[in-house]
Formats: structure tokens, sequence, C-alpha cells
């Protein structure tokens, strides 16, 4: 149905929906996490090249890709980690290595900073998990009442975008397409619009306190000396080089690789270089 993605679909009933995921390979745990606004099929290339060694995990979080889209739900950071976890707790999973990329690097690490024994490996990609006050004008205004709403869920002004400005290589038209088919209309968009209200920037921000608590937990991860690797793309207009640096400050030890011509979907720009150099790192 969608190009470079013959993978089985799974879901997990919980209290709002389905929630959707990839579950291929055998072996070692990996999960990988997405962010806004894509899915899990931003991983299919390296779902397929890392299931050969491990068993893989890719889901969708509730409102994105396949999963159900509530139009009533909270769509908050808490929510998206607890589904996490109860996606992990349903396969008796309590051993993964975690790659992570945009928004996913929140939710990601909100499981890993609470359960840290758990954690074998972090490949982060172009993410964050720490506060920071930069948001790009662009996405300011997806956040404005009514008409960043309207933006983002009538012209699908967030999803579409990202298709061209997120890379620095021209997609694929097919490509393209699949990206944007679960968000195909106002009822599709709402996570989509959801998640960039979701950006706590200030301390009375539903989301803040659970996000300087992953924050503060990242230290215990690198006392831990947990492996982790970094893959960046130095042309990100969203996620630049401030929050690159904060990483490598963050993680001193981390194996970086940094690609300076490459965009925010790192794993389309570089695809060729990144994935052989996340399989070396996660086979180890």
């Amino acid at each position: 149905m969608f190009p470079e993605y013959p993978f089985s679909s799974n879901y997990l009933e919980i209290d709002n929906g389905k929630l959707h995921y990839v579950d291929e390979g055998g072996g070692p745990v990996v999960v990988m996490v997405h962010g806004n606004p894509t899915w899990s099929y931003y991983y299919r290339n390296l779902i397929s090249a890392v299931k050969k060694n491990h068993r893989v995990i890719a889901l969708d979080h509730l409102g994105c890709g396949l999963s159900d889209k509530p139009q009533d739900y909270q769509y908050t950071l808490e929510n998206h980690i607890a589904n996490f976890e109860l996606l992990l707790a349903t396969l008796g999973i309590d051993k993964f290595s975690l790659v992570v990329h945009d928004w996913g690097g929140a939710i990601g690490m909100g499981v890993a900073t609470r359960r840290p024994e758990a954690i074998k490996k972090i490949v982060v990609l172009n993410t964050a998990a720490f506060r920071s006050k930069l948001i790009p004008f662009r996405i300011r205004l997806c956040r404005l009442p009514f008409f960043g709403e309207f933006i983002v869920r009538f012209f699908n002004g967030f999803a579409w975008p990202a298709t061209f400005m997120a890379v620095t290589t021209k997609m694929d038209p097919d490509v393209a397409k699949a990206y944007l088919a679960p968000y195909n209309t106002w009822k599709n968009r709402i996570a989509t619009h959801r998640f960039v209200q979701d950006i706590p920037l200030e301390p009375d921000h539903v989301s803040y306190d659970t996000l300087v608590q992953i924050e503060q937990g990242l230290t215990q991860l690198n006392e831990l000396g947990v492996p982790m690797q970094i893959v960046w793309g130095g042309k990100d207009f969203c996620f630049n080089d401030v929050f690159f640096n904060e990483w490598i400050q963050r993680f001193p030890q981390a194996e970086s690789h940094y690609y300076k011509d490459g965009g925010h979907y790192i794993l389309e720009d570089k695809r060729q270089q990144a994935i052989p150099l996340i399989q070396s790192f996660l086979n180890k």
C-alpha cells in the first residue's frame, strides 16, 4: 500500500482507540519513536535493515499514522508516554534500545528516564528532550488560536510543507504521498495540530513539568553510561545546531555523526550513510 513499507499492521486497543504498531524481526528489541508530522513510515528503511538482527517495534502515536484519531482526546506528552509504556507492558518488553526523532525524543526519553535500567542503547535523530525557547516563526504561526488550527487542519499546513522543507534532497512523489496519506482530512489532522500546541514553552503549560522531569532524568542516563549515537542533519530549520550541541554537552561520550547538508528528515536525506551506521551501533 505504501512504498518501501511491506510490514504487517498490529493494533493495541486502548481506552481511546486503537494504537497501530509494526513488530518485525527477532532478537534484541529496538523501539523506534516518531515525531510530528511523521509516523512509523519515517523508519521504514531502518526497520528493514535492523530487523535482520533485532526485533523492531515502531508505533504510531494516537492520532498519527495508522492509529485511531479521536477528536476528544488530550494529546499531551504525558498521555503519549503512557501509551508507549502500555504497549511495552502489553508486549512484555523489559529491555530495549531506543531510536527517537523529533517530538519522539521527548516521548521516548519520557519512558527511558523513568526506566533507565531498561535501556540498552539510544539513537538520537534531530530531536530534543529538554526545554528550549527556540521555535521557528512558521511553527509559532501554527500555534496561534483559530488561525493556527485553520492552517494545519484545513490546508494541511504542517505535514504537507514538511515533505519539502524537512529535506534537502527532493522527496520522491510517492513517498511524499505516503507521508501525507494518514493526514488527509480535517479530522485526521487533529494530532498534527495538537502536537504543535503541546510544545511547552512556559511553566504554566500542561506539558511543562513533564518535560522538566525528562530533562532532569537525562543526567541519570548519562551517569549510567547508556551508549548513545547521535545522527544529525545540519540544515534542520527547527532542531538546529543549538540542539545538537546540547546533546553533545549532556552526553559527551556519545558517538556523533553530523551531516551539514542533511535536513530534519535525516533518514531521507542521508539514508545510505546513516542506516549502516545505526545498524553497526545497534549490532555492537
